[in-house]
C-alpha cells in the first residue's frame, strides 16, 4: 500500500510541481541575501571606508567553511545520510543566522580590529561565512529534491525552473538594494529585509517538509537503491567526466558570480552609469535567465544534447567579456547588450550541467557528488572576488571622485578584471570539449533526452 502511494504522489504533477515552487521559493530569499551586499561596494567605501581589497575579503568569507574546512563535502554526505528534511531545516537555519550577524555589523560602526581586520569587516565575513554554509547546502538539498521527485521526468526543466526563481533573488538585489539604502540612507536595511525573507522561506521549506514525508512514509527515502555508505566517495572521485564537470562548473561561474560582485562599481566606473540605476544594468543577467533557463532545461528533456549546450554557453561567456575588456563603445546600451548575451551563456551551461550529474553519478550518491561540485565552485567563488579585489587596488585605481556627501573615493579601471574573466571562459570551453569527448567514451548520455519514454 505505502509503495502504491509513494508511486502515486511521485507521478502526480499536482504534487512535484507543488514541491518545486515551495523549495525554489526557500531559494530565491537565500539567494537575494547572497548577493544583497553586491551592490554596496561603492556605499561602503563612503560609509565605513572600506577598500577593494576588504571588500574582496569579505566575499572570500563565501569560502572560509564552505572550502576551507570542507563543510560541504560534508554536508553532501548529511544530506545522503539523513535526507533532505533535515538537511534543509539545518541549512536554512544556517542561513538565518548569517545574515542576522551581517546586518548586525553593518548597522554601525565598530572600533579597533580582529586577527588584523577591521571589526567591522571581521564581523561581517564570518556572518557572510555561516550563510554561505546555509545556502550552499541548501543548493545541493534542493537539486536532490528535483533528483528525488523529478528522475524519468521533467527533470531538466524542473532544475531550469528552480534556478530561474532563485535568479529572481539575484535580480532584486542587483536591482533594489542599493534604491532602498539610499531611502532608507543606510545599507544595513536591505539586509534587516534579507532576514525576513529567509523567516519567511524557512517556513515554506517546512511546508515541504510535510509533504515530502507524505510522499515518503515508511519507504527508505532511495528507492531501489542501496543505502550510501562513507566509501561510495571513491567512485565518485574515480570518475574522470565527474571531475570534468566539477572543474567546467567552477570555471564558468568563476566568471559570472565574481563579475555580479563588482558589476554595479563596474557599470558605474567604465559606463559612467548614475548609481541610483548602475544596479539595473546587471540585473539584466539574472533576468535572462529567469525565461532561458527552463527554456533550455525543456530542450534538454526533450532532445538532449547536453555537453553541446554547456560548449555554446562558454563562447558567448568569451565573446562577453572580451568585449568589456576592450575600450571602445562606453555607452551603457554597449553594456546592456553585452549583458542580454551573457544572460543566455548563463542559462545555457546550468540548464544543462545541473541535469548532467545524475547521469554521471547514481541517486544514492548524487548528494555527496553535488556537495563536492559546490565545494570545487566554491574555491572560484571565494578566492577571484578576493583576487579581483587586490587587482583592482594594485592596478586598477586611475583618479579619485569627490562623492554628493565630500567623501573621496577611487575611480576604477576594470580592464584587468575582464581579461581575467574571459581566460575563466576560454578555459570553461576548453574543459567542455573534454567532457563531450569524455561522454562518447563512456556513455553517461549527456547527449541524450532526460525524459524516458
Amino acid at each position: 500500500m505505502t509503495e502504491i502511494l509513494r508511486k502515486k504522489l511521485s507521478d502526480s504533477a499536482a504534487a512535484r510541481w507543488t514541491v518545486l515552487c515551495v523549495v525554489a521559493f526557500t531559494m530565491f530569499c537565500g539567494y537575494f541575501v547572497t548577493d544583497v551586499m553586491a551592490p554596496l561596494m561603492e556605499m561602503l567605501g563612503e560609509e565605513f571606508g572600506w577598500s577593494a581589497e576588504e571588500y574582496g575579503i569579505f566575499n572570500l568569507a563565501y569560502g572560509l567553511l564552505n572550502v576551507a574546512l570542507f563543510m560541504l563535502i560534508i554536508s553532501g554526505i548529511i544530506l545522503d545520510k539523513i535526507g533532505v528534511r533535515l538537511t534543509g531545516i539545518g541549512s536554512c537555519i544556517l542561513m538565518i543566522i548569517g545574515c542576522f550577524l551581517k546586518y548586525y555589523a553593518v548597522s554601525k560602526s565598530f572600533e579597533g580590529e580582529i586577527f588584523g581586520l577591521r571589526t567591522q569587516v571581521f564581523l561581517a565575513s564570518i556572518g557572510f561565512a555561516i550563510f554561505a554554509l546555509g545556502i550552499e547546502s541548501a543548493g545541493i538539498t534542493v537539486t536532490k529534491v528535483i533528483v528525488r521527485w523529478f528522475k524519468g521526468k521533467e527533470m531538466a526543466l524542473a532544475m531550469g525552473i528552480q534556478v530561474s526563481v532563485a535568479r529572481l533573488g539575484t535580480t532584486l538585489a542587483m536591482s533594489a538594494t542599493l534604491p532602498l539604502a539610499n531611502y532608507f540612507g543606510s545599507p544595513s536595511r536591505p539586509i534587516l529585509f534579507g532576514l525576513a525573507a529567509l523567516c519567511i522561506g524557512l517556513i515554506a521549506y517546512l511546508v515541504f517538509c510535510v509533504m515530502d514525508k507524505k510522499l515518503d512514509g515508511t519507504v527508505p527515502e532511495e528507492e531501489n537503491s542501496e543505502p550510501f555508505k562513507v566509501k561510495d566517495i571513491g567512485s565518485i572521485i574515480s570518475s574522470k567526466g565527474f571531475w570534468l564537470l566539477a572543474l567546467l562548473c567552477v570555471l564558468f561561474y568563476s566568471a559570472i558570480f565574481p563579475f555580479l560582485k563588482y558589476a554595479v562599481s563596474f557599470m558605474i566606473n567604465k559606463y559612467g552609469v548614475d548609481p541610483n540605476f548602475a544596479g539595473i544594468l546587471p540585473s539584466i543577467l539574472p533576468i535572462g535567465a529567469i525565461f532561458l533557463t527552463p527554456l533550455f532545461g525543456g530542450i534538454y528533456d526533450a532532445k538532449g544534447k547536453g555537453a553541446t549546450i554547456m560548449m555554446i554557453g562558454a563562447i558567448l561567456l568569451i565573446f562577453v567579456h572580451f568585449m568589456f575588456s576592450l575600450p571602445i563603445l562606453n555607452h551603457w546600451v554597449f553594456a546592456a547588450i553585452l549583458m542580454v548575451v551573457l544572460g543566455f551563456a548563463f542559462s545555457l551551461v546550468p540548464s544543462a550541467m545541473w541535469p548532467s550529474v545524475p547521469k554521471i553519478i547514481d541517486e544514492n550518491k548524487v548528494g555527496t557528488a553535488y556537495g563536492l561540485i559546490f565545494w570545487v565552485q566554491n574555491i572560484g567563488l571565494s578566492l577571484v572576488p578576493y583576487i579581483i579585489g587586490r587587482v583592482l587596488d594594485n592596478y586598477g585605481i586611475i583618479g579619485t571622485k569627490i562623492t554628493e556627501k565630500g567623501n573621496e573615493v577611487p575611480v576604477y579601471d576594470y580592464t584587468y578584471p575582464s581579461i581575467i574573466f574571459t581566460c575563466f571562459g576560454v578555459l570553461a570551453l576548453f574543459t567542455a570539449v573534454l567532457l563531450k569527448r569524455e561522454d562518447k567514451k563512456k556513455g553517461y548520455g549527456l547527449e541524450l533526452p532526460n525524459i524516458k519514454k
